[in-house]
């Protein structure tokens, strides 16, 4: 007697005899019991006989998939849902182009180290290698952008290799996997044994060793002796959910916090203790702060170009704690007097059993002193109230209607003021910062209110990098996921021609978006999502709050100045104390 995956979905999850089952049937068993509810594709040819199995798994009611419009737009939900939930995100595309169209999706999680299962369609195994109709090799082509690969030549390997895959995005560093599956090998039948997550341990793969007492002793020594402290935060707190233990090695010690792009959510921005985001477009107080630092605590962040500046001057006269979980960050960009080796979450936590409370003055007082001046003299740009609507005022807004909402974002200058003016909880901060995806947010979004259907989901989108997805405004309406877009919209490829403008003489080679620019009103209300325009600032007051509030999906066009620049910009090359346009008030 054949079983179908009908009758397996209300089986026991434990390993039993062998079922007679197709690969793809096995396939879909094995993400169920893996803990999958939510999947992001599109179908095609190679991967019809999985999307065969996808039907009977909704018919009986464990699965939602969510069929976006552009594969692209599958893996950044994929993204989205991993990066709001912690939990492994799963996207499915078929041969060929459906599989290519995953790769800036699946990079993208590489560079944020977001746990993802990409699951593509392959031409049957006696195609392979001939060139057949919508075949490419997917796997060579993915190599350097996945933490592992597979292609899957025995259906008998399909439940190994899927807990294999579970096992490696969400361990350690959590990184994107690649499963590719022919055609033939999804239809075929065989004896299924079901796999329990965790039950095969990847070959060769090591966990990470017990922390070393003596490396948490040396941290702790150095911060106690430190007088001018800084923790710098990144993308591994998140990941690890060390939030409250960054919290209260902060409190106990007294150490202002700046966090980078990924890191945002990791303390909270409203506390006295924070000096925002640091780098290239950072607080210029976070900037000064790490400059004249003596002690930089880095606490799962990784150095990267665009927080250090040049990097021979980024802490200069700073010892450095690093903690992280890939030994391969550690002493890749800056060498350090202590590296532990570790999750997050459960180093920072050794550090803070160890803690005794030596004097009751703070040994930072003139420190944190000295960041309240800079935070007094350089405070965010406070846009004037009068002429055309300033990008920072809707950010403003944004945080006063939806103070808790998800957001995510694009890339560009709409990007760097939402991090500027925005203050996030923990995992409520979606962006791509490694890769820099234009197109990122809209999908994201979508990926965002699938995982946590009760929430506000709000994207900060640019006129120029939301017509990179805009097509997942269809997906927004199929499902009625009351995501609220708000296009940030300048007609500019803003920080394209923002750097056109500083180092380039003014030469703004093909960055001009009003030529061609869509009705984004009529755009949405076509596609069944409804429209706002909003272009002088008592609609920004009224309308906006209306359309964050209005019980269905939304988009939300708001004109603003266009020749705004996001400030403060450390200029490539030069130190984060040398940046330029930030706000110097008078002492």
């Amino acid at each position: 007697m054949t079983l179908t995956s009908r009758s397996l979905s209300k089986g026991s999850s434990k390993n039993e005899n062998p079922i007679w089952i197709t690969g793809a049937e096995a396939l879909m068993d094995s993400l169920r019991i893996h803990g999958v509810k939510v999947i992001f594709g599109y179908p095609g040819g190679a991967i019809l006989p999985i999307y065969d199995a996808v039907h009977k798994a909704e018919q009986d009611g464990w699965l939602k998939h969510y069929m976006v419009r552009h594969e692209q737009g599958g893996s950044h939900a994929a993204d989205g849902y991993a990066r709001s939930t912690g939990e492994v995100g799963v996207c499915f595309g078929t041969s060929g182009p459906g599989a290519t169209n995953l790769v800036t999706g699946i990079a993208t999680a590489q560079m944020d180290s977001v746990p993802l299962v990409v699951v593509t369609g392959q031409v049957p195994r006696p195609a392979i290698g001939t060139d057949a109709f919508q075949e490419t090799d997917i796997f060579g082509i993915t190599l350097p952008i996945v933490k592992h690969s597979w292609v899957i030549r025995n259906s008998s390997d399909i439940a190994k290799i899927v807990s294999e895959a579970f096992f490696i995005a969400s361990s350690g560093r959590p990184g994107p996997v690649l499963i590719d599956i022919p055609k033939d090998v999804g239809q075929e039948y065989f004896n299924y044994q079901r796999v329990l997550p965790g039950e095969i341990i990847p070959k060769g793969f090591k966990r990470n060793g017990d922390i070393n007492d003596f490396d948490i002793k040396k941290a702790i020594k150095l911060i106690e002796e430190s007088e001018r402290p800084l923790l710098y935060v990144g993308g591994g707190a998140i990941s690890s959910g060390a939030h409250e233990e960054i919290r209260t090695l902060a409190k106990n010690y007294q150490i202002p916090v700046t966090t980078t792009l990924m890191g945002k959510g990791a303390f909270d921005e409203k506390d006295n203790l924070s000096v925002g985001m640091l780098g290239m477009h950072g607080t210029a107080y976070a900037n000064f702060a790490v400059t004249e630092c003596d002690l930089l605590i880095a606490v799962g962040a990784r150095f990267d170009d665009r927080v250090t500046g040049k990097l021979d001057t980024f802490a200069p006269n700073a010892k450095v704690i690093h903690i992280d979980i890939d030994p391969a960050e550690v002493n890749k960009n800056r060498r350090v007097e202590v590296a532990i080796v570790s999750d997050v979450s459960k180093a920072v936590r050794k550090i803070n059993q160890k803690y005794i409370n030596h004097k009751s003055d703070s040994q930072t007082k003139k420190w944190l002193e000295k960041i309240d001046f800079w935070k007094n003299k350089h405070p965010l740009y406070d846009p004037p109230k009068e002429g055309e609507i300033y990008p920072q005022e809707v950010l403003l807004k944004v945080r006063e209607f939806s103070p808790e909402a998800y957001v995510t974002t694009d890339v560009g200058q709409h990007q760097m003021w939402a991090a500027q003016y925005l203050r996030n909880s923990p995992r409520k901060w979606i962006s791509s910062a490694g890769l820099g995806t234009m197109g990122f947010g809209l999908p994201a979004a979508i990926g965002v209110k699938a995982a946590i259907p009760n929430s506000d989901v709000i994207c900060i989108a640019g006129d120029a990098s939301v017509l990179m997805n805009i097509q997942e405004l269809g997906t927004l309406s199929q499902y009625g996921l009351k995501v609220k877009l708000i296009i940030i919209n300048n007609r500019w490829q803003g920080m394209v021609r923002q750097w056109q403008e500083s180092f380039y003489d003014e030469r703004y080679s093909s960055s001009d978006m009003s030529c061609g620019e869509p009705d984004f009103v009529k755009l949405a209300e076509s596609f069944g999502v409804k429209g706002y325009l909003i272009s002088d600032r008592i609609q920004l007051q009224n309308e906006l709050k209306n359309a964050l509030d209005y019980d269905g999906p939304a988009l939300i066009n708001i004109l603003v100045r266009r020749g705004e620049n996001c400030y403060p910009m450390v200029p490539p090359g030069k130190s984060n104390a040398q940046m330029v346009g930030y706000v110097n008030c008078e002492e």
